[in-house]
């Protein structure tokens, strides 16, 4: 799956929703309940706007193993979500920069990760790799 982090985007957003929204809306087909009360449950776009702000501005500015802490304060959820995006293992090759993100989701005393990798070229926008 691929999509791009986009400052105002819905890219991450799509990511999200298309790679983990997937999950609970499958549980009782697929057996899934221990995606019940996860983070990304009680996230809403406003929530998945938010974090892909700090995504990309994290992908932009940090170095590796440096973190940037976000929260969904503003978005209107009554659910308290916050986290930390971690990019790490940047590489690069000509003008293409790959880059680990991890980003993290605690709400409701749960936590839920997610590890992809993003590359951009030049100043280009990050894309999410497939696995």
């Amino acid at each position: 799956m691929s999509c791009q982090f986009r400052s105002g985007s819905r890219a991450l957003t799509r990511w999200l929703a298309a790679a983990l929204l997937a999950g609970p809306v499958l549980c009782h087909a697929s057996n899934l309940n221990f995606l019940k009360d996860t983070p990304i449950t009680y996230m809403r776009d406003a929530d998945r706007k938010a974090l892909n702000n700090v995504a990309q501005k994290a992908l932009d500015t940090k170095k590796d193993g440096e973190s940037i802490e976000w929260s969904n304060a503003g978005t209107g959820n009554p659910v308290s979500i916050t986290g930390t995006v971690t990019p790490r293992d940047t590489t690069q090759d000509g003008d293409r920069t790959c880059r680990t993100v991890t980003l993290v989701a605690v709400a409701k005393g749960q936590t839920q990760s997610w590890t992809p990798v993003a590359c951009k070229t030049g100043n280009g926008l990050w894309k999410v790799l497939r696995k």
